[in-house]
């Protein structure tokens, strides 16, 4: 059987562990040390998130107006405000004003629902999107992407997203021509720029201010709640986006969004990594594993090939939100010397193969491992 040619490529850092249809482990090198999962943890991530919230959930967003006009806005974590999105929102907005009142006075953003800041073990400064950081209330995953045009003028790459003087500085620093660039978590940035965004997407619709953009709470004794917006997207339609694009943000917005459901706000990494580890304790049946943070770049995560080959039997309902290649579903990890993979091939009986390839030795790739594991399950 070829299965057993995989014996020679699998190190002593690196585990490969194959389950049949039936559960019967048909291939298993070094499947109980734990190893870096890299980015293959976000099954794991989006498994937590179903089992809490339901893969029916929906983000939702509130909004509130006092006697003195003022909008107060509040998150819930919702990872996917997109520009898109926030156009619909004015819309909707502009339908719970009377015709005679247009104006505002102060936008109030209120973003204590989780806990700022949110600090990401393995997350550096950088002005990389893989970098960008987490919060309550955040717009189009905390990233700005710009180009320059025919004048050399900073402009912005996408239609449907203005480039807001707000964040001009901040791409001047980052002495990138063009490509995307992170907001920082530092002085209430992120939730700032939600604030600008969506204000400019208020005045395209009309409404003017008066005041000012400012960070606040909502004042339930002033405050009357005139619209909650829910998010288009369903828990799982966001799992199927994270596991397409390997979202960090994502991940940990979904981490911490579960925590703060779980344990009560503020939502913290903390409680969403609690909740986390009770799941995979009382439902997995998994003890032995070190979880830091939801999404896989932090290298202090360690995970063995037997606690997710678990994990992949509990997500199997859900193996067509990943990623597909001919008969396989799979998430990869790529970390500087890490290469994992794990995922499910379908047999000619639609049946599920579950297969797990987590290797830690500096460069090594899961290819070959894969050709073999492709040619030989059907």
């Amino acid at each position: 059987q070829k299965l057993n040619d995989l014996k020679n490529l699998v190190g002593n850092q690196d585990a490969v562990l194959i389950a049949d249809p039936q559960g019967r482990i048909i291939f298993s090198k070094n499947s109980g040390i734990q190893l870096v999962p890299a980015s293959v943890l976000k099954i794991f991530t989006a498994l937590v998130a179903f089992h809490y919230l339901g893969p029916e959930y929906r983000f939702a967003t509130e909004f509130y107006k006092d006697q003195d006009s003022n909008l107060t806005v509040k998150g819930y974590g919702d990872p996917l405000l997109i520009s898109e999105t926030l156009v619909e929102i004015a819309n909707s907005i502009i339908l719970k004003f009377n015709t005679k009142f247009k104006n505002i006075n102060n936008l109030v953003l209120d973003n204590s629902y989780f806990k700022a800041p949110v600090l990401i073990p393995g997350v550096t400064s950088s002005y990389e999107p893989y970098d960008a950081p987490n919060g309550a209330l955040c717009v189009n995953f905390n990233t700005v992407n710009f180009e320059r045009d025919q004048n050399g003028s900073y402009v912005s790459a996408e239609t449907q997203t203005p480039l807001l003087p707000f964040v001009l500085s901040k791409i001047t620093e980052s002495a990138k021509d063009h490509g995307r660039i992170i907001l920082s978590p530092k002085k209430n940035e992120v939730t700032l720029y939600a604030g600008h965004l969506l204000l400019y997407f208020l005045k395209k619709e009309g409404i003017r201010s008066n005041g000012i953009i400012k960070i606040g709470r909502v004042q339930k004794e002033f405050d009357k709640l005139i619209f909650r917006y829910l998010s288009r997207f369903s828990l799982k339609q966001i799992v199927s986006k994270l596991l397409e694009y390997s979202n960090n943000f994502l991940a940990n917005q979904l981490l911490i969004a579960t925590g703060a459901k779980v344990y009560g706000p503020p939502g913290t990494l903390d409680k969403g990594l609690r909740a986390a580890l009770t799941y995979a304790k009382d439902n997995l049946k998994i003890n032995n594993v070190t979880v830091v943070e939801g999404s896989g770049i932090s290298r202090k995560n360690r995970i063995s090939a037997k606690s997710l080959c678990k994990i992949l039997k509990i997500f199997e309902p859900y193996h067509s939100l990943m990623r597909r290649s001919g008969k396989a579903f799979y998430k990869t990890g790529t970390l500087t010397g890490i290469n994992t993979r794990a995922g499910y091939v379908k047999n000619t009986q639609g049946e599920l193969y579950r297969f797990v390839v987590l290797l830690n030795t500096p460069g090594k790739s899961a290819k070959a491992i894969m050709n073999i594991l492709l040619h030989d399950l059907d």
